[in-house]
């Protein structure tokens, strides 16, 4: 049989193309197979001291992420023993200037009790009292301040009238309205007095800057 008799699909490929093109399918099946066998990389196939490193690291996240929340709370129990502690502290100190004033409390019911047999005893009972009341004040941190003759302190006086004392050197306490509690830097409230002003001003005139005492005449200005 000759080979044009053959039937077309039996002819061999003279030109070698058939053969390129099974070597090219075999090639493409080998390397489907080999993207197929390749997956992503474990930690088998990792060196084997990014694998160590990789654990340390997570051991060292570990340790400091219980350190934080030990941290934690930790400041928060400290918080709240704070709190507490100053809640009992305040409450003792209530309780500490309460309990100073109940022997006041006691002589104001004594001296009412004997009012009534004898009404005189009142004065000496309520100026008892008052002592007491004065000596509790200073034991609680602020003492009184009735001192007259003592030169003007705006930091512990106010001035509440002006009045003139030709034997006074201007801008001397000459009375005492008002009692004082406390020093300098823990005032209750500060001694309201009458300031000495100089000899010769109106009685009405107004006070100029710098110069103590009220100003009753408003503005002060010059009368037209």
């Amino acid at each position: 049989m000759m080979a044009n008799d053959m039937p077309r699909e039996q002819r061999p490929d003279r030109t070698g193309h058939g053969a390129d093109q099974t070597t090219d399918q075999t090639v493409d099946r080998s390397s489907g197979e080999a993207t197929a066998h390749a997956g992503p990389v474990g930690a088998d196939d990792l060196p084997t001291e990014t694998v160590l490193d990789s654990v340390a690291l997570a051991m060292q996240v570990d340790k400091l992420t219980d350190r934080w929340r030990r941290a934690a709370a930790d400041l928060d129990n400290l918080r709240k023993r704070t709190v507490r502690e100053l809640e009992r502290d305040r409450a003792a100190e209530r309780a500490h200037a309460a309990a100073a004033w109940l022997p006041v409390l006691d002589h104001l019911d004594l001296a009412l009790t004997h009012a009534d047999a004898d009404p005189t005893s009142l004065v000496a009972g309520v100026r008892t009292v008052r002592d007491q009341a004065v000596d509790v004040l200073a034991r609680l941190g602020y003492p009184r301040h009735d001192e007259v003759g003592v030169p003007f302190d705006p930091t512990r006086h106010e001035a509440l009238a002006a009045v003139e004392e030709p034997n006074v050197p201007a801008g001397t306490v000459v009375a005492v309205i008002r009692p004082g509690y406390g020093d300098t830097g823990r005032q209750l409230r500060p001694a309201g007095v009458a300031v000495s002003r100089p000899p010769g001003e109106p009685p009405g005139g107004a006070r100029q800057p710098g110069e103590i005492g009220p100003d009753p005449g408003g503005t002060g200005g010059p009368a037209e």
